[in-house]
């Protein structure tokens, strides 16, 4: 049995690509760094990966013997939220982030796994929730966590960005007539402005 150990960063030529057997993987399954699992062309294979790798469609692997695979995302059971307007897309996403649940971001539409708790919280927020049957690649943690992809270019910015923000805000001091207590959450939530 073959032993899936490491995530390429490097672009493989198209043709390599296109040849290497696949597997594929629910979004669960993809944040798994132990898994024994089967190739689609029914091979069994032995994924060891880093902890804490989150595998995405598209990127390529590397067994013990040299040979390639390429990840595949599993289509799965996902609710798609569409909203009227930008405001009520943005608050079902606040809401979604409060509760710490796994969301893709797409251009018009959230995504996250169908969950019936959470698809009444969305339909009582006013957004428009369809269940489907589509692959799920949820947003990698912007204060860490998270890993960058050959074809992820905004990840750096995005990261860079978010540790610029929280340093600027937590990195000195400033009155506060606030206090930082957790709520049951292991991280600040504030409601201030400074002026």
């Amino acid at each position: 049995m073959r032993t899936i150990d490491k995530r390429l960063t490097a672009k493989l030529a198209p043709v390599l690509v296109k040849r290497a057997p696949t597997l594929t993987l629910a979004f669960d399954a993809r944040c798994k760094s132990r898994l024994a699992a089967t190739l689609d062309n029914g091979e069994e294979v032995a994924l060891v990966m880093p902890r804490g790798t989150v595998l995405a469609d598209g990127d390529m692997l590397v067994a013990d013997d040299g040979g390639f695979v390429r990840v595949v995302a599993a289509a799965e059971d996902v609710l798609i939220v569409r909203a009227p307007s930008v405001r009520m897309l943005t608050r079902a996403a606040y809401h979604l982030g409060n509760r710490h649940t796994p969301v893709e971001v797409g251009a018009d539409y959230l995504k996250l796994e169908a969950d019936p708790v959470l698809e009444d919280m969305l339909k009582r927020l006013g957004v428009l929730v369809a269940r489907e049957s589509q692959p799920f690649q949820p947003e990698t943690g912007a204060y860490g966590g998270g890993h960058k992809h050959g074809h992820d270019e905004t990840f750096s910015e995005d990261y860079a960005l978010a540790q610029k923000v929280f340093d600027e805000h937590h990195g000195h001091d400033h009155p506060h007539d606030h206090d930082h207590s957790s709520c049951g959450h292991d991280h600040h939530h504030h409601g201030h402005a400074h002026r």
